[in-house]
């Protein structure tokens, strides 16, 4: 491929990249507990660089750099804004730590407390799915439904009913929270088997967690991201023209 249309190649794809990354931060901008995606690039090296052969080295093109790589995808964990909620079943984290939940058969974290109680009195995430809440042991929790207003939450997770012991919240983390994968619905998985007790959260009763998403600044990213798709893309389109009349116009008067 020419060298020329590579390059505006992989600024296409990468701008294109970085839209979809910034357009689901604006779609979640109002989910509970959603931690905003950051698109991140790497430099690819050039040819002689990439192949250990500094014997195809090309002083030009070394100097005009061999295009950009898309990074895996990282997640800014800053705190998000908390608000104030009439339920005390609706539970803020402030700090580190997530939340562990049953997804199925399978353990997920989740900043969203967003909860409810099922007709069996099992505290759930307010989801389609009914994802169950877990214990600091991974075990479902039970509240008796009828007692509603005798439930208290402490900031340590402890759940009481009239000061008596119901449960206590499963508030987990993670050794490196770049490993968790982003499972839809503000929910992550953990790669980690290995989970420990998160050490510095505060359980905030009454109160809900929102996504750390500035729609305004997600905005701008977004036309920027835009500019440089197009500008990548007329490039493209002006390097086709040029080698369409080389070989059309220039060919011709050979």
């Amino acid at each position: 491929m020419i060298y020329g249309m590579y390059l505006s190649a992989t600024g296409v794809m990468t701008s294109s990249h970085r839209q979809d990354v910034i357009a689901n931060n604006l779609a979640n901008v109002e989910t509970n507990g959603f931690k905003r995606a950051m698109a991140q690039f790497e430099q690819r090296p050039v040819e002689s660089v990439a192949m250990g052969r500094p014997d195809l080295s090309n002083p030009m093109l070394d100097a005009i750099g061999g295009g950009i790589f898309v990074s895996p995808t990282r997640v800014d964990n800053s705190q998000g804004t908390l608000q104030p909620s009439d339920s005390p079943l609706h539970i803020a984290l402030y700090g580190e730590g997530y939340f562990a939940v049953k997804d199925g058969e399978q353990l997920r974290l989740t900043r969203n407390g967003n909860f409810m109680l099922d007709r069996s009195g099992t505290l759930v995430m307010s989801n389609e799915a009914g994802t169950r809440v877990l214990d600091e042991k991974k075990e479902p929790i039970k509240i008796d439904v009828t007692r509603l207003r005798e439930l208290s939450i402490g900031q340590d997770g402890t759940i009481a009913l009239n000061g008596e012991f119901v449960a206590k919240l499963g508030v987990f983390d993670v050794a490196d929270r770049r490993s968790l994968v982003p499972a839809g619905g503000a929910l992550l998985t953990p790669q980690d088997a290995t989970l420990k007790l998160a050490e510095n959260a505060s359980v905030e009763s009454g109160y809900l967690e929102g996504a750390n998403v500035d729609p305004a600044i997600e905005l701008t990213q977004l036309i920027l991201a835009q500019r440089q798709l197009e500008a990548n893309a007329n490039m493209l389109r002006f390097q086709d023209q040029t080698l369409g009349r080389l070989v059309n116009d220039v060919g011709k008067i050979g």
